[in-house]
């Protein structure tokens, strides 16, 4: 173990990973403390959505994503009755270039960010290592380390990042406040092998039925996923014992002479978030800042999503070329959307936990009348980021911007996988580049950015068209990406790309305050 690093990660789940991965790959010296010895081996997480399999795809695992999950082209909701209420879903491409859900199972996801992680040099994983204390000051944080075998020591970082869930000790030390909107409902979840392959239609199922709401959905490849609401009066433990999980499995073709039970428990869906998501040198991602119920499949994708952003936020500040009063704005564009789509876990939840048959009748009485006038399917779009790195009064701004496929020479590909991801300057007219003066070249040049004319007879190919869609949609002439996916700013003609330029400049000369 390093006596210093750059930044500490407590919590070694696949938020942890991630923000380990995504530091490791720009050399930064990440020391990573997680309490258990060894991987949980059970399942838990079962969605990705496609701005997660772009981030994974950033973390250079792409390949092996792909092969641990299986696209989940619809999520049905039907009544009793068997009626569809709701469909979301549809198997056009996704704004990121990857399906707009996919089923996996965590454990095979853990193990293959573990791997990655411990490919990078500048990266070190403790299992075994509880984080029991920490003390900032002016020049990092020390933190006390209670090792497995009875050891203790102390690690010094300059930044620290709360990854430890739900009772994170960071967080207390952090002293934040938290919102509990109050929403709680208990779940039994029941994750199983199959015996004999099936084809699931819909792959992913809510059945609205006021005797019992129920969900079905994949686990991943060859696993499947029960979730059965507990009903006003009935126990926990009644409800969380394995005689009931095979009771209620059995009506759908589920026994232990055609399945085999990999897991049942109880869980307590919640609705809040940290306050403050930063004090100084200790910051929280994941479920150490926010939980959420699991009706948009959204818990764990939004930890994500707090890696990503964090990421290229630390490296600049590491690297000096910004203050660290840019850490601040990662509390900022990050917890309105994950407000709002705790907001929408809430709405859906509010549709499906329904226990009284009258409810239940006019419920569906509206939502079949509503389905069958329009009969679409509902993609879920991300919500804008909130106030932060972006170029003002920018309609565009704080949306996440689309990855699609191109050709450049002979590669040929996703736009992250053949030009790099980072900072990028993008036109349909002209290199963008040229519009940059010597000034404004060299610190964009500084930063790592790239400019790309991306066209039909551009020198990197827009394949499919999707680039000139977006374009011409939005009235640009010039977009700049984040790091993270997400605009920047655009610029309605060429001649305004130096004023984009310009203005993330100027935005990045955040004050210093540690």
């Amino acid at each position: 173990m390093r006596s210093e690093c750059d930044v500490a990660i407590v919590g070694y789940g696949p938020v942890g990973q991630t923000l380990a991965i995504l530091l490791g790959q720009r050399g930064w010296t990440v020391e990573v403390f997680e309490k258990q010895p060894a991987p949980y081996p059970l399942p838990r997480a079962v969605h990705f959505d496609h701005e997660i399999g772009r981030i994974m795809q950033a973390a250079g695992v792409a390949d092996a994503l792909a092969a641990i999950s299986e696209p989940a082209y619809t999520y049905e909701w039907r009544n009793a009755a068997g009626a569809t209420l709701l469909r979301f879903g549809r198997r056009t491409a996704s704004l990121s270039g990857w399906p707009e859900s996919n089923m996996f199972a965590q454990p095979d996801l853990e193990q293959l960010l573990d791997a990655r992680v411990r490919a990078l040099p500048s990266v070190a994983v403790h299992r075994g290592a509880e984080v029991i204390g920490a003390r900032a000051d002016d020049g990092g944080v020390t933190l006390e380390i209670a090792h497995h075998s009875g050891d203790r020591g102390d690690a010094r970082a300059r930044y620290v990042i709360g990854c430890d869930g739900a009772k994170s000790l960071v967080r207390q030390q952090l002293g934040a406040t938290v919102t509990d909107l109050g929403f709680f409902f208990d779940w039994l979840i029941v994750d199983l092998l199959p015996a004999e392959p099936r084809i699931w239609d819909p792959i992913n199922l809510q059945v609205c039925d006021p005797l019992r709401p129920t969900t079905l959905v994949s686990g991943g490849p060859g696993r499947r996923r029960w979730e059965f609401m507990r009903l006003p009066g009935e126990s926990v433990e009644t409800l969380n014992s394995e005689a009931t999980a095979w009771r209620l499995l059995e009506p759908w073709g589920m026994t232990p002479t055609t399945a085999q039970l990999e897991r049942h428990a109880v869980y307590t869906f919640q609705a809040r978030w940290v306050d403050t998501w930063r004090r100084g040198r200790l910051l929280l991602a994941g479920d150490a800042a926010h939980q959420m119920p699991p009706f948009a499949g959204q818990g764990m994708c939004s930890g994500i999503r707090d890696a990503a952003n964090l990421a290229w936020k630390l490296d600049l500040v590491l690297a000096e070329r910004a203050g660290d009063g840019l850490l601040d704005t990662y509390t900022t564009e990050r917890q309105p959307q994950v407000e709002a789509m705790i907001q929408f876990s809430i709405a859906l939840g509010r549709v499906i936990c329904v226990a009284d048959p009258v409810e239940a009748a006019a419920r569906d009485a509206g939502m079949i009348e509503a389905m069958q006038a329009t009969g679409h399917s509902l993609p879920v779009p991300p919500p804008a980021l909130g106030p932060g790195v972006f170029l003002d009064d920018d309609p565009q701004a704080a949306r996440l911007f689309l990855q699609d496929q191109v050709r450049c020479g002979t590669a040929a590909g996703r736009f992250d996988d053949v030009v790099g991801g980072g900072w990028t300057l993008l036109s349909p007219h002209a290199d963008p580049s040229r519009y940059l003066d010597g000034e404004l070249a060299a610190y964009f040049r500084s930063l790592g950015g790239v400019a790309v004319h991306v066209g039909a007879d551009a020198p990197v190919v827009d394949v499919n068209g999707a680039y000139a869609q977006w374009f011409a949609t939005t009235g640009a002439a010039a977009v700049l990406q984040r790091p993270d996916g997400y605009v920047f700013g655009t610029a309605p003609a060429l001649d305004g790309t130096a004023g984009i330029v310009a203005a993330l400049r100027s935005k990045l000369a955040a004050p210093r305050h540690v």
